[in-house]
């Protein structure tokens, strides 16, 4: 279980395929507080951890299965040797909850389709997976990348939010732009809600 709320913003060192696709990220974490097995949010995915080491910079290894791939941006455009990604340690008992309850289990994919500044802020519109847009309101919660973020409107399946300078600083959206695959996960409670609304 996540917040939305990014520790690091990590960098892929290292990636090769044994079956399922094992990725190496450099990261500020301290190896010898990451147990094997844990969970790391890495751009929104829930990926376990297999090996962690510190030479020649801290790192963790994750596994990547066929599925994930498939559901993620990662099967988009693959994590090429040097991409960022947001990094978010998993939820512990008596943390602040700062975001909102992110499971880490990407729904779909968005794509980026315009970029400009507003006020101090940037706003993102992106297109939304058509059988995913159901699950967008304005003024809700979304995930992308594994980011907290709010939507501003909503128009069929295209939607905004906006991000302030300080997010842009401290995680990958201050090198986003128009054309990105993004990891979208919709907000949980608007899942619910519409599978109950099936039984009315």
């Amino acid at each position: 279980m996540f917040t939305g709320l990014i520790g690091d913003m990590g960098e892929v060192i290292a990636v090769e395929m044994r079956g399922d696709m094992r990725a190496r990220i450099g990261c500020a974490y301290d190896p010898s507080g990451i147990a094997i097995g844990a969970s790391i949010a890495c751009d929104g995915i829930c990926l376990t951890v297999v090996a962690a080491g510190s030479a020649p910079r801290n790192w963790f290894e994750v596994e990547i299965s066929a599925e994930t791939l498939s559901r993620t941006n990662i099967g988009v455009g693959g994590w090429p040797v040097g991409r960022r990604i947001n990094l978010e340690r998993s939820l512990r008992l008596g943390d602040e909850l700062g975001g909102h309850i992110v499971s880490g289990h990407v729904d779909g994919v968005a794509r980026i389709v315009a970029v400009r500044q507003d006020g101090d802020s940037t706003r993102f519109s992106l297109d939304a997976p058509r059988d995913l847009a159901r699950f967008i309101a304005p003024k809700g919660s979304i995930a992308l990348n594994g980011t907290s973020l709010t939507v501003n409107e909503v128009e069929d399946a295209r939607f905004g939010v906006n991000l302030i300078p300080h997010t842009k600083a401290v995680t990958t959206w201050g090198r986003a732009g128009q054309g990105d695959a993004v990891n979208l996960e919709v907000d949980t409670m608007a899942r619910y809600v519409a599978r109950l609304r099936e039984f009315d």
